[in-house]
């Protein structure tokens, strides 16, 4: 039985109905679709690691993420959402990404999703290395404007440059900021930590506008009243939320490529992302998984429940 003719929405594939160890190997076991048309919402995986700059690895990523998505189930028992009784959502695939070339490849990025602009779906990206948002958010501001930025990671990401190169997974949201694709005073940062390069590795962002939460204020901390906090600065504009696997500390996210000590719990994760319900959430990714380094699984099954989590926090979703 094909539990998708229960329902006018499309549904993940039953545990009752084909073992999780077989069937669809797509996001939680969604339809594989070719074109955007009628969804609300899309999973797209982009397998890039030519962004990295210590452990590469994260082109594996969204193959990993699906395949440990298998033990998600529709119902999130604890906040009564039910993403598939509201929503329209299938698994799109890949986006087919240059191997040698960077640049190449945030173009094609920003091609893709330029093209997803003609419909009313929130993509939701499984990297793949964190240079991917860039060209995302390239796209989406062609559509939206500046946008609020909900930012989790170990790390600033707003190097000038690494290696000499402008564009890489360090440099991110400052290209963004340069680019004019941020409201600089709708951006938050969260989790950041560990050794900077200089003392003052951490001051560009704040001197931008951007709220940073460093991970030792999050210690021994419900993530609550921070998303509280979060909600109220960042109103009804449009917001992109960009999830680094490695805020998590290495206990609970070793499959990385720059882990790095006292990072955030899984439970705090949770508390950050159903801390964005109510918020006009426009897209949002989940990146840096790296399957070598990931021998149990632990990493991106942990990704794969933070997307599916951030599917039960858009808008229109019971």
């Amino acid at each position: 039985m094909d539990s998708d003719r229960a329902s006018p929405f499309p549904q993940p594939q039953s545990a009752n109905d084909m073992p999780r160890f077989a069937g669809r190997s797509t996001m939680m076991r969604l339809p594989a679709v070719d074109q955007p048309d009628g969804l609300d919402a899309a999973f797209i995986g982009i397998p890039l690691d030519i962004g990295t700059s210590q452990r590469s690895g994260t082109r594996y990523g969204p193959r990993a993420i699906r395949a440990d998505s298998v033990m998600i189930r529709p119902y999130n028992m604890a906040t009564g959402a039910a993403p598939f009784d509201a929503l329209r959502v299938a698994d799109l695939g890949d986006v087919p990404i240059n191997p040698y070339n960077l640049h190449k490849s945030l173009q094609i990025i920003e091609d893709y999703y330029s093209r997803l602009n003609a419909f009313p779906l929130v993509p939701l990206t499984m990297g793949g290395d964190h240079t991917l948002t860039l060209p995302i958010l390239r796209a989406l501001v062609k559509k939206q404007g500046p946008v609020g930025l909900i930012h989790v990671d170990a790390h600033t990401d707003t190097n000038d440059e690494m290696f000499g190169e402008k564009i890489a997974h360090g440099t991110t949201f400052r290209r963004a900021v340069e680019e004019g694709l941020l409201d600089r005073q709708r951006v938050v940062q969260i989790g950041q930590r560990a050794q900077g390069y200089a003392a003052g590795d951490f001051q560009w962002g704040v001197d931008q506008g951007f709220n940073l939460i460093p991970a030792e204020k999050c210690w021994y901390q419900s993530m609550t009243p921070l998303m509280a906090e979060v909600r109220q600065r960042m109103g009804d504009g449009p917001v992109y939320l960009s999830y680094d696997i490695d805020s998590f500390d290495p206990a609970w996210a070793p499959g990385t490529g720059t882990p790095e000590v006292g990072g955030l719990t899984s439970i705090q994760g949770l508390e950050i992302v159903r801390g964005c319900r109510g918020l006009n959430l426009i897209g949002a990714d989940l990146v840096e998984v790296s399957p070598p380094y990931d021998i149990s699984g632990t990493t991106s099954q942990l990704a794969a429940n933070i997307l599916y989590e951030i599917l039960c926090v858009l808008p229109g979703v019971n």
